[in-house]
């Protein structure tokens, strides 16, 4: 299928947008807000059971609130998509995420952990409204769906020679590889501008409001 007769938000050009936001959203919290995954919530799960077992509720409480915000995220995204409106329900979700997470620009470090729960609202409402690239399911703004996905589809293909596949396969890796681009420019930002480094995320979403438009 021709990338044209995609969905806009399918396309490749919103999907490394976001894909790049993604990754540095991650790298923002980790390096400049107490070191907690805006999106990856395994991570915190794991890191909330081993405080939970060390009766460290001060530290629980600090990856419960981005696990708990990140489920509220996923519900507002629903409730946007069900929700009539003139305009598109995935661009509301953009435009929410932008709006919070240019707050979080502001918030200081005193409040890290409040932060954290709007970065991980936003991450889930963007996970939530874009999950195809190109017709293939993915996200972006996590990577071990896509690593999973872009094995099966590199095997199948070595095993084949599906060009179908061998796509398929292209497409992932380079998700993961732009998640990772997006990781080392939060790195680089967060160095050079502390924590309004997150408006390099608002910036990339509101360049994805483009192509959603046409």
């Amino acid at each position: 299928m021709d990338q044209q007769t995609h969905p806009a938000a399918e396309r490749l050009f919103p999907v490394a947008l976001l894909t790049l936001s993604g990754g540095l959203q991650d790298t923002y919290t980790y390096l400049r807000r107490g070191r907690v995954f805006a999106n990856a919530q395994t991570g915190n799960i794991v890191l909330l059971g081993q405080s939970l077992f060390d009766g460290d509720w001060s530290r629980a409480a600090r990856y419960l609130l981005p696990v708990l915000a990140f489920a509220l995220g996923v519900a507002a995204a629903e409730f946007l998509r069900l929700r009539p409106s003139r305009l598109h329900w995935q661009r509301r979700v953009l435009l929410w995420e932008i709006l919070l997470l240019f707050l979080v620009g502001f918030i200081p470090h005193s409040l890290d952990q409040l932060a954290n729960a709007l970065v991980s609202f936003s991450c889930a409402m963007q996970v939530q409204a874009f999950r195809k690239m190109e017709g293939f399911a993915f996200a972006s703004t996590m990577c071990i769906g896509n690593l999973r996905s872009g094995m099966e589809a590199l095997y199948a293909f070595l095993r084949t020679g599906d060009r179908q596949d061998r796509k398929k396969a292209r497409l992932y890796f380079c998700a993961i590889l732009l998640f990772a681009l997006g990781a080392e420019i939060g790195s680089l930002a967060v160095e050079l501008l502390d924590l309004p480094a997150i408006w390099l995320s608002c910036a990339l979403l509101a360049i994805g409001f483009w192509p959603l438009s046409r």
